[in-house]
């Protein structure tokens, strides 16, 4: 006596528990997102209801291989030792206290040199203007 088996194979799929899942981690990154803070540096805009074309009077270059060049006015660039900076800026504000520095640096170059003379800038209390450019 030849005994047959009725199962059936259902072809059919389930997408409830699938469903669950999708929404749980999509419920998860919008919650984890909003607890990460990126790091940046906070930077205080000028707020002038007016145009001014004030010039900056000092330039600081930075090029590509760390070499820093100063100017006062229209003088032309000369090399100094990045020790010789804040020496060179203090002789210039003598000069014009209410001068502007102007700090053009190569674009290749890391942030983080930026940041050193950005330092030196704060610790005196130049006013700056930054520009990033290819240099030589």
């Amino acid at each position: 006596m030849a005994l047959k088996r009725r199962n059936k194979v259902s072809a059919t799929f389930s997408m409830a528990s699938m469903t669950d899942i999708i929404f749980l981690l999509l419920i998860f990154f919008m919650i984890t997102s909003t607890v990460v803070f990126p790091n940046a540096i906070k930077v205080l805009l000028p707020q002038s209801k007016q145009q001014t074309s004030a010039k900056p009077l000092t330039r600081l270059t930075i090029d590509k291989n760390l070499h820093y060049y100063v100017a006062f006015g229209n003088e032309k660039e000369k090399e100094v030792a990045f020790d010789q900076i804040t020496a060179f800026l203090q002789q210039c504000r003598d000069k014009e206290p209410e001068m502007y520095v102007a700090l053009y640096a190569d674009e290749t170059i890391a942030y983080s040199e930026i940041v050193k003379i950005l330092n030196i800038a704060n610790e005196n209390k130049f006013k700056m203007v930054l520009a990033t450019r290819p240099i030589r």
